[in-house]
């Protein structure tokens, strides 16, 4: 069982085969350019969204909304209906 002193407190940037502590700017950004690199590589149909039932509607709501419109994918889905 994990420690809470072995949880990771920063973002990690993969370079290479190495990971390293990194900037939550930076994290996002190479996040942020992974799913546009793919996107445009392989069509937004590339992308999925998966949210949870236990959020508000609200979040599920902007989900959704980003997956549809920012990614332009409808490859979305939550446990919502079970």
């Amino acid at each position: 069982m994990a420690t809470q002193d072995s949880r990771l407190t920063t973002p990690l940037v993969r370079e290479g085969s190495k990971l390293r502590p990194a900037t939550w700017d930076e994290a996002l950004d190479r996040a942020a350019q992974g799913f546009g690199d793919t996107v445009r590589k392989h069509g937004p149909q590339s992308f999925g969204m998966f949210s949870c039932s236990k959020t508000t509607n609200e979040m599920n709501f902007l989900a959704q909304k980003f997956a549809r419109v920012v990614v332009g994918s409808n490859n979305i889905d939550s446990c919502n209906r079970t």
